[in-house]
């Protein structure tokens, strides 16, 4: 379905792109390069104030409306991510057995998260700190998890920019 709504966001990790198909719920929210804005809503107002205060390092109050999720599963995950606190991670594996699921299952569902940095994905990480991948890039990753204050011992794992 092609979205109704549809507004840049100019991050410190680069531009983001939000959709709304009905104009009251966020549909997505993920890294992009080329996709042109369309139709404007009042919930990429809310979108974009919750990501000033989050790369202003400070703790988003609620998120904006977010549109359900597309399986009662992902609904789950999403809920859980939802309670992830800012600056804290959690490992595939233990994520996976909170919700009764196979971490091989998890990583497939979190690859599908099209509501990037709200619905924390990048706090998922794989055993032992390493990290794993991430849709908006591995350095983008890196770069949110050490913008909550994430301990950076394991990070060094990875070159930030992704080269």
């Amino acid at each position: 379905m092609t979205p109704a709504y549809v507004r840049h966001y100019c991050s410190p990790l680069g531009r983001l792109t939000m959709t709304s198909t009905d104009g009251l719920c966020l549909s997505s929210l993920t890294f992009t390069d080329g996709v042109e804005a369309a139709a404007d809503c009042s919930v990429f107002d809310l979108t974009a104030a919750w990501l000033d205060r989050y790369f202003a390092g400070e703790r988003p109050p609620e998120v904006p409306p977010l549109s359900p999720a597309t399986t009662p599963f992902r609904q789950t995950l999403r809920d859980a991510l939802l309670a992830l606190p800012y600056g804290q991670t959690l490992t595939y594996g233990r994520l996976a057995g909170q919700l009764h699921t196979s971490a091989r299952a998890l990583g497939q569902s979190l690859g599908s998260n099209r509501l990037l940095i709200i619905v924390p994905c990048h706090r998922i990480i794989g055993s032992h700190g390493r990290l794993t991948g991430y849709a908006g890039g591995l350095w983008r990753k890196v770069a949110l998890l050490r913008l909550e204050g994430i301990d950076e011992s394991f990070l060094s794992q990875v070159n930030p920019m992704g080269m």
